[in-house]
């Protein structure tokens, strides 16, 4: 063992390699193919698509924060886009775990936007971890509606607090809001989509 990891035969291949003559890489999933694809297919149904990015980081409750107040700007001023649309977007956001939940991406992300929203009557969301898994748990995220809070403080829910405690995951399976994909077997990050309903 010592002799190999001594000599050059323990390497890894490196380019030019006459071993690697005949690879070829293509992508077949990726971040924003994924993107590109939930765009085509919101398009192909007469909604307008557009995708803010495909490699959103921060603090997932303040991503949240930030994507609600780009959906109310759409739906209440109709800027920068008009309605309706639906704003897609990915990538990896973080929650720093202070409370006795388990954290999770997406359902954060979610619970922040939903509480920002407050019930807007033309705005949904779904966000979900492309893997199947959304932080700890086996759940690959959520989705929200103008009823998410109201439904939630019927069954005795805080959703503030929820929030604080990083227990998104609690919050949207008492509503029967999480999206349960099992896995998937591949992982292109996030996966962010806010549509914003015409006004009536």
């Amino acid at each position: 063992m010592r002799e190999l990891l001594e000599s050059s035969r323990g390497e890894s291949v490196k380019p030019g390699d006459p071993r690697l003559a005949r690879a070829s890489v293509r992508m077949i999933a990726a971040p924003q193919i994924a993107l590109e694809a939930a765009a085509g297919v919101a398009r192909a149904a007469g909604i307008a698509a557009y995708i803010l990015g495909d490699a959103i980081e921060g603090e997932a409750r303040d991503v949240g924060k930030v994507f609600a107040g780009m959906a109310l700007q759409v739906a209440e001023r109709g800027q920068p886009f008009s309605a309706p649309s639906v704003l897609l977007s990915g990538g990896e956001t973080t929650v720093t775990v202070r409370g006795s939940g388990r954290g999770g991406r997406n359902v954060e992300f979610l619970l922040s936007l939903a509480l920002l929203l407050d019930g807007h009557p033309r705005i949904r969301a779904l966000a979900g971890d492309t893997d199947g898994v959304d932080g700890a748990e086996e759940i690959a995220g959520a989705c929200i509606g103008p009823d998410s809070l109201t439904r939630a403080r019927l069954l005795g829910l805080r959703p503030k607090d929820m929030l604080a405690n990083n227990d998104g995951h609690g919050f949207f399976k008492a509503l029967g809001d999480s999206v349960i994909t099992g896995p998937t077997l591949t992982n292109v990050n996030d996966f962010r989509a806010i549509l914003i309903e015409s006004p009536p």
